[in-house]
């Protein structure tokens, strides 16, 4: 018997580690998706358009937002970000939870539309500790690690509607806890209550 999924809203200072995180949980697992965003930015080396985001211009994305075909959609460091609608309603109606790795200003926007959803924020050890590791990914300007840094306290006073928060020391660690979560989720009667209806 194959309820609707779970919607499970990811979220984090860039640098945190989600993506490693959240890669590890699901690996294995054959009721979790991973959806991908659109992304008005440009791909780092070694992305892929359509793996980690679907990358599009500024113009797309705002007919994208007109049409009303993201579920979410928010700035981020200059870059415009977003959730295609259609492919998280249709992965839903599968049976099949789906996962969002979105910035706080788009997972609040989740929050209000759909309550139901789970809330996961993942914070590395320490401000430091971050600051360490997007220096250590070579991709960003001191500028842009500055901005992030900034963001990341922002992110820290505004994440108090999420339901859970996984501190990322270790990404194995962190992908077991996330991994629980979705279990425990999945477990809750209100989910499988329809499994109590007697013929």
């Amino acid at each position: 018997m194959k309820n609707r999924g779970r919607l499970i809203v990811i979220s984090g200072p860039s640098g945190a580690g989600k993506s490693t995180v959240v890669f590890k949980a699901i690996e294995g697992r054959t009721d979790v998706c991973f959806s991908t965003s659109v992304t008005t930015r440009k791909p780092r080396e070694g992305e892929v358009d359509g793996r980690e985001y679907f990358f599009v211009d500024l113009e797309r994305f705002q007919e994208m937002v007109d049409h009303d075909e993201l579920l979410e959609h928010a700035e981020y460091v200059a870059n415009s970000y977003g959730t295609p609608r259609a492919y998280v309603e249709q992965q839903l109606n599968a049976g099949l939870n789906v996962l969002l790795d979105i910035e706080v200003q788009g997972a609040r926007q989740i929050h209000e539309k759909m309550p139901e959803a789970i809330m996961v924020f993942i914070i590395p050890p320490s401000l430091d500790e971050l600051k360490r590791r997007l220096e250590g990914r070579g991709t960003d300007t001191a500028r842009a690690i500055e901005a992030r840094l900034i963001r990341a306290r922002q992110e820290y006073q505004e994440a108090s509607f999420y339901n859970y928060l996984i501190v990322n020391d270790d990404a194995d660690h962190a992908a077991k806890e996330l991994d629980a979560i979705i279990t425990a989720e999945d477990c809750r009667f209100s989910n499988r209550k329809t499994w109590l209806e007697l013929p």
